[in-house]
């Protein structure tokens, strides 16, 4: 890993009609042209994601979308993948030109940017031939929002926006701590890491990785063994360890190892308070207690790797249910940002672990399953309960079964 995750990276959206410059303003903020620029109206079609190390702001990722105001059946289509970006969106800068006022398609992105309570900065770009209009900034005020002037094409205002507007919103930007924050500087903290398909050779999954960082960060000792080495590893330390977190595919073995009195987690279950709401996805599991033998399941897959033979949502949480509930349950996907138009049908959700999505992303899928009145658990907290080992794997997070 030579580069921060993009899932632990604030996600900057630039949102505009056709030919505002948010492709021109994004190669300004960065320095760099990395965003293809034209005097052609809809040079940008899909969004467009750039992983970037921006000074002072540090890593964070630019997404450039198509505009508000595109044409047509495919410009419809490009207004709705842009629509879907604000769902992931930690800081939104609406970018208008002083010629075109204030128009119902902004209006309306403001709207719903308010609305989700998401962070926003006005920016009126092309303002190398004056400053704001006055009609303009008043529409602008009537709103609560204060625009920031700059030009792209000559680089004025590029730098206050950066170093001072994007730069205040992004401090109150926390990713939080994945599980430093259960144990104290010094302790060991022991993390068994199966080595199989999942995990490419020289490499661990980047769950691992980020948890190891997180607990070295905190002044803690990471320990790293395999499932069959975990008792030896617990039983050589000086002292025993704060915490063990395995990954959830071998929950049963590694219940049967810990000591009693240490307590242990999963990757997953840890990651689905770091990523979305523990609470919520412990509740869901509620709806196992009822769940019909032919019930409508839905796995939830925040990015779209390749399966593998041993596919953890695709091939051992069907085959364990399957063994548990029966053969007639079925399975559905829905891969990155996707999500079947409608809802009702389905009676559980299971999202996974969200190692490569963002937080504000699957807080807005988890809302919108909740809306329609569907139970979503995660994949960690799913096979916990299979296992019969969720209470010992939600206690560290001082949580208990649901009644």
């Amino acid at each position: 890993m030579d580069a921060a995750p993009r899932g632990i990276r604030p996600h900057i959206s630039l949102f505009g009609r056709r030919n505002v410059g948010k492709s021109s303003l994004i190669n300004a903020l960065t320095g760099q042209k990395i965003a293809l620029v034209s005097e052609i109206p809809g040079t940008t079609t899909d969004p467009v994601y750039k992983n970037m190390e921006v000074l002072p702001l540090g890593p964070v990722v630019f997404i450039d979308t198509a505009g508000l105001d595109d044409v047509g059946t495919l410009g419809a289509m490009r207004v709705e993948a842009t629509k879907a970006v604000l769902k992931k969106t930690d800081l939104a800068l609406v970018v208008l030109e002083p010629a075109a006022g204030l128009e119902a398609c902004e209006r309306e992105l403001l709207e719903t940017l308010k609305a989700a309570n998401t962070p926003v900065i006005v920016v009126v770009n092309k303002c190398e031939q004056g400053g704001i209009p006055d009609g303009l900034a008043s529409a602008l005020g009537m709103l609560g929002l204060a625009p920031v002037p700059v030009s792209a094409k000559t680089g004025q205002g590029i730098e206050t926006l950066r170093g001072t507007h994007i730069t205040k919103v992004l401090q109150e930007f926390d990713p939080g701590s994945i599980i430093a924050d259960l144990v104290k500087p010094g302790d060991f903290v022991v993390l068994c890491v199966p080595i199989d398909s999942a995990a490419p050779k020289g490499r661990i999954i980047l769950p691992q990785v980020q948890a190891i960082r997180d607990l070295l960060d905190a002044g803690c000792v990471p320990v790293v063994a395999r499932e069959h080495e975990l008792k030896a590893a617990i039983a050589g330390l000086v002292k025993p360890p704060a915490l063990v977190v395995t990954d959830s595919q071998v929950f049963r073995k590694v219940a049967q190892d810990v000591p009693k009195g240490i307590p242990f987690t999963s990757f997953s279950v840890a990651f689905a308070r770091y990523k979305g709401d523990l609470a919520t996805y412990v509740k869901g599991v509620k709806a196992l207690d009822t769940l019909r033998p032919d019930a409508r399941i839905l796995v939830v897959e925040a990015c779209t790797h390749h399966q593998m033979p041993d596919d953890i949502g695709r091939v051992k949480i069907p085959r364990w249910m399957r063994d548990r509930f029966g053969p007639g349950l079925s399975f559905e996907y829905a891969r990155g940002s996707e999500m079947p138009a409608d809802l009702s049908g389905y009676d559980l959700a299971i999202q996974c672990g969200g190692c490569m999505a963002n937080r504000r992303g699957i807080l807005a899928q988890m809302n919108a399953y909740a809306a329609a009145g569907v139970p979503i658990t995660n994949y960690g907290i799913l096979i916990a309960w299979l296992h019969g080992c969720l209470a010992e794997a939600i206690r560290p997070f001082g949580l208990t079964l649901p009644a």
